[in-house]
């Protein structure tokens, strides 16, 4: 048995902060020098007082001079046995030995110094002769405790100023690129910094990895292929859907590439200011030039790269497009250096720059799609290393009930295994956690809370039954791989899972037999209770789609005859909303209309000739609630047909299609190249899966 005691790590401590420069223990030193200069200062200083009390003082007989400062200062000494007496000695003492001993004691301002004058002779003017002072006058003079007052708060203020600009201009703290603001952002891998990833986790994409794998070794031993007359790539786009590993691709290249490698997101370029991201793709081409050869790896090209035909205004100065022709000229212009290799990914290729996708800026785009079922299985091997596995865990059958799945949502259902199992607190996760995963990622989370009527889950069972048995006894359809009635997500009462073939041509009769399958929930519906509901709209939703895929797209129809108003790139060259008359428009409704009508009436019939399947199969799903592929064979028997489902094939493992060395030896010529992109709404040729509401995505889903 399996050592399954979990390995203890070390903990994970916070990054220690960065340690105080010098310019701050400066800085700290400078500010206490000031606040001590000034309290020594303050504590060996006059204590200010009223005119008022002076004039006490005065007529008391206490004070010994009296001398005015600056015309608006006026100080005061006492007289020495007078400041040692009892009554001035206590306040004084606190003030420090040079105010107690020497003087002067006390001050006050006054308005100026003639005023002043003539207080003073009229307060004494009563006194004796010799207890009168007289009044002296000082030359202009400033204490230092003044002048650090007045000129330290300066002096620490532009000091402070100019950290902070060291700061700034370093690229240190929040806002530290204020001064490099037109600098690169590019994170650069090189020399201890190697990412860990390499070739080996990037599973499931071997046709891609082959082309990427081929640009690392030119850049390891570029003779290889110097000495036949090649050239050195200058980049490669890495095009796909989201979460099917183009950035894993990326780091892979990073972790195996012996050069240095700039990463960056093509968001990175943009900024407030105008011109900023036109001199950041410079200064990275600066940067790389410098270093090469290496690699640029610039994510979520479309950021920067857009088309420069769209939605400009005439005349406008776009900030994007200045960065773009920037881009253009450093990949491939007038000064362009060899060694440089960009690497690029975006999941919408479709809005690129023509100029941006050009030979001699992006030679190759290497196409990186959702798995098929073998691929999927490689990437499970991938995830499931790191999972403690139970006995009954198998990766081919994993991958069979993900139909649709991408890499990203692979690496999700095995982590939700993972925590399903730590949750019901399992040693280890067993394959019951991984279905259960699946379901949560299909449907939702399930609902053990939500209150479903009798009759509601009886509706169902009886609709879900109907897309089950549609789809066993048409040849053309997807056999179902799993159907369930459990409640999940926001509206989803039930849910029918499916494992396409994977194939990229489709023929008429194909997707006549897909609508058909989509339609037996309502026809069940009609059928049994002899009512419709709102159950099939993710159906209809398909089903519609699709029959106008038939009709515009494909040419398919034989009214409309061999045309298609489909615009593959996007571009509208006749000026209208639609090339096509109103008359046409009525004709593509009606025989849409049509479609759809010869496809229900089929689904009608062929559900009434297996009246007995159908009821056998909802009393099975109302009282276990989920049924499998075996168990449905069980129920109904085996599928009419000579050939496997795709399910069974992959389980029993002859579903292995050519090599693309095979296919390359039986085809000299390159396939494909001028066909029409099949991935379209409505004919999915690599079903998705995880949406609640989209029957194309691999699972039919019957929202509340």
């Amino acid at each position: 048995m399996p050592d399954i005691t979990p390995k203890k790590k070390k903990p994970m401590l916070p990054a220690p902060g960065p340690r105080p420069s010098m310019q701050m223990w400066a800085l700290a030193g400078l500010v206490v020098f000031i606040l001590g200069v000034i309290y020594f200062n303050r504590s060996n200083s006059t204590i200010e007082i009223k005119q008022q009390q002076f004039k006490t003082m005065l007529l008391a007989g206490d004070v010994r001079d009296v001398t005015l400062v600056n015309d608006r200062m006026v100080e005061v000494t006492l007289k020495p046995e007078v400041a040692r007496g009892p009554k001035y000695k206590a306040e004084l003492t606190r003030r420090g030995p040079l105010t107690l001993e020497q003087g002067p004691q006390y001050s006050f301002r006054v308005v100026d110094g003639k005023t002043f004058t003539e207080f003073l002779e009229r307060t004494q003017a009563g006194l004796p002769e010799s207890q009168q002072i007289g009044l002296n006058v000082a030359p202009d003079r400033q204490s230092y405790g003044d002048l650090i007052t007045s000129w330290g708060f300066m002096l620490l203020l532009f000091v402070g100023f100019w950290f902070l600009m060291r700061r700034m201009s370093g690229g240190g703290g929040p806002g530290g690129q204020i001064f490099n603001i037109g600098k690169s952002r590019a994170a650069l891998f090189e020399g201890g910094d190697k990412v860990k990833v390499t070739f080996k986790d990037v599973a499931g994409l071997e046709e891609a990895k082959e082309e990427v794998e081929e640009i690392v070794e030119f850049l390891r031993n570029p003779s290889k292929f110097t000495v036949l007359g090649g050239k050195i790539p200058k980049g490669a786009l890495l095009v796909g859907p989201p979460g099917t590993g183009k950035t894993l691709m990326a780091k892979a290249v990073a972790g195996e590439a012996d050069v240095p490698f700039f990463s960056l997101s093509g968001s990175d370029f943009v900024e407030m200011f105008v011109g900023v991201g036109a001199a950041r793709v410079r200064d990275l081409f600066k940067q790389a030039k410098a270093k090469a050869p290496c690699i640029i790896f610039i994510d979520e090209i479309d950021a920067i790269g857009r088309s420069r035909s769209r939605g400009n205004v005439p005349g406008g100065n776009d900030e994007r497009e200045n960065t773009l022709n920037s881009l253009l000229v450093e990949m491939d212009g007038f000064g362009t250096d060899s060694g440089v290799i960009i690497l690029a990914a975006t999941n919408r290729p479709d809005t690129l720059d023509s100029a941006l996708l050009r030979p001699g800026r992006f030679d190759r785009q290497i196409s990186i799609d959702k798995p098929d079922i073998n691929g999927r299985t490689q990437i499970f091997d991938v995830h499931l290393k790191p999972l403690t596995l139970g006995p009954d865990v198998d990766a081919r059958k994993l991958a069979a009930q993900t139909p649709g799945f991408a890499g990203a949502e692979i690496a999700n259902v095995c982590n939700e295994a993972a925590l399903i199992a730590a949750r019901r607190d399992k040693k280890m996760v067993t394959m019951q956690d991984f279905t259960d995963a699946v379901d949560r990622v299909i449907g939702g989370l399930e609902k053990k809370n939500k209150i479903i009527s009798p009759s509601e889950k009886r509706i169902v069972a009886y609709h879900e039954a109907g897309h089950a048995i549609a789809g066993w006894f048409l040849e053309h359809a997807d056999p179902l791989v799993k159907v369930s009635i459990v409640p999940r997500g926001v509206a989803a009462l039930g849910y029918a899972q499916y494992l396409p073939r994977e194939q990229f041509l489709y023929n008429t009769e194909q997707l006549t037999d897909e609508m058909c399958m989509t339609l037996g929930g309502r026809a069940a519906e009609e059928l049994v209770f002899g009512k419709i509901s709102t159950g099939a709209l993710s159906d209809l939703e398909r089903i519609t789609k699709m029959a106008y895929s038939i009709v515009t797209m494909y040419g398919m129809n034989a009214k409309l005859g061999n045309i298609s108003y489909y615009d593959s790139k996007g571009q509208n060259e006749y000026g209208f909303s639609k090339p096509y008359s109103e008359a046409t428009s009525q004709m593509i409704d009606e025989e849409v209309r049509t479609i759809i009508e010869n496809a229900y009436i089929r689904t009608k019939e062929l559900l009434t000739e297996r009246r007995h399947e159908l009821e056998v199969v909802a009393k099975e799903l109302l009282e276990k609630e989920i049924l499998l592929q075996e168990d449905l064979e069980r129920l109904v028997g085996k599928r009419p047909f000579d050939s496997q489902t795709t399910y069974q094939a992959h389980m029993a493992g002859t579903d292995r299609s050519e090599t693309l060395s095979e296919r390359k030896q039986e085809h000299p010529l390159p396939l494909g190249n001028d066909l029409p992109d099949l991935n379209l709404p409505g004919v999915d040729s690599k079903p998705e899966s995880g949406s609640n509401s989209d029957v194309s995505s691999g699972s039919a889903v019957t929202p509340l």
